[in-house]
């Protein structure tokens, strides 16, 4: 089946039209991280540089570590950006770009976001890795994807709704398990993560300005929930199109945040570069281990 024009735009170059990466200088490896600027720190642990790309909110660098060739990209904010640079990353290796058609051999990629989170639960503490062993779709992304179902628990869904009262004008929400294989690597150096991506910074992540919420009592109730031995861990803005359009194509991902608020406490840590830097170190060491 070939994929029209208008349906995955390829640059005169060969790359892929908003991430401008081309086949070839992808990894099967690769570091996501939502700040421009987190490209240059990852970069500054990678040896044999191949190229650097910048377009919009998208950086992009290729290198190896411990001998393993890396790619780091940045995606900016938001699940919608996610759906942007998951869709043109799984383009890029699964569709030859010459024929336009999707490749007989599959290539599986390795995506691991690294970001920053507010935890909601009052025991952990400021920069504390939370891997995201679930991640929860507040913005509705993947519902918008045929057989969703085949790669969410329905069942935690459900009684998460019920629990919270979820508001009926709201999108559905989605549950997606991170990689196992991923999960695995961090385990013993990480907080065991129920994660809430929202569409938004304030009033999606129960924060008051000047307009009232649609659910005022929500982070009490998303902090008491309970399913599986898990509980709702920290808020971000990412991590549920990545490990749910990664397991619907067929990749590993997951995602790892340190922590900089704690919501429950009322205290954050602006001060958090170095938080980063150490958790960039320990994302390259264990992605690149035998």
């Amino acid at each position: 089946m070939r994929i029209a024009e208008s349906e995955l735009i390829i640059n005169p170059d060969g790359s892929a039209f908003h991430i401008h990466l081309r086949p070839e200088e992808l990894a099967d490896t690769v570091i996501l991280v939502g700040d421009p600027g987190r490209v240059d720190l990852v970069e500054e642990y990678l040896s044999d540089i191949e190229f650097r790309h910048s377009s919009r909110e998208f950086v992009s660098v290729t290198g190896k570590y411990n001998g393993k060739r890396v790619t780091t990209l940045s995606t900016g904010i938001g699940t919608d950006n996610c759906d942007i640079v998951m869709t043109e990353l799984d383009a890029l290796a699964n569709v030859d770009f010459e024929t336009r058609e999707p490749k007989e051999e599959r290539r599986e990629l390795t995506v691991l976001r690294i970001g920053t989170s507010g935890a909601i639960q009052p025991d952990i503490p400021l920069g504390s890795p939370i891997f995201s062993y679930y991640s929860i779709g507040c913005d509705g992304l993947l519902n918008w994807y045929a057989d969703r179902d085949k790669i969410t628990d329905r069942e935690m869904e459900e009684a998460f709704k019920a629990h919270v009262n979820w508001d009926k004008n709201l999108p559905s929400p989605y549950f997606v398990k991170a990689s196992d294989e991923l999960a695995a690597r961090f385990e013993d150096c990480s907080v065991k993560g129920m994660t809430v991506s929202a569409p938004g910074f304030y009033g999606p992540q129960g924060r008051v300005v000047r307009l009232r919420l649609a659910m005022p009592d929500m982070l009490d109730r998303f902090e008491s929930f309970r399913s599986g031995g898990f509980r709702i861990t920290n808020f971000e803005m990412e991590s549920s199109a990545i490990a749910g359009l990664a397991r619907h194509m067929g990749h590993q991902a997951g995602t790892i945040c340190v922590a900089i608020a704690n919501r429950h406490l009322k205290s954050a840590n602006p001060d958090y570069k170095s938080l980063i830097r150490s958790l960039v170190e320990l994302s390259l060491d264990r992605l690149t281990k035998e």
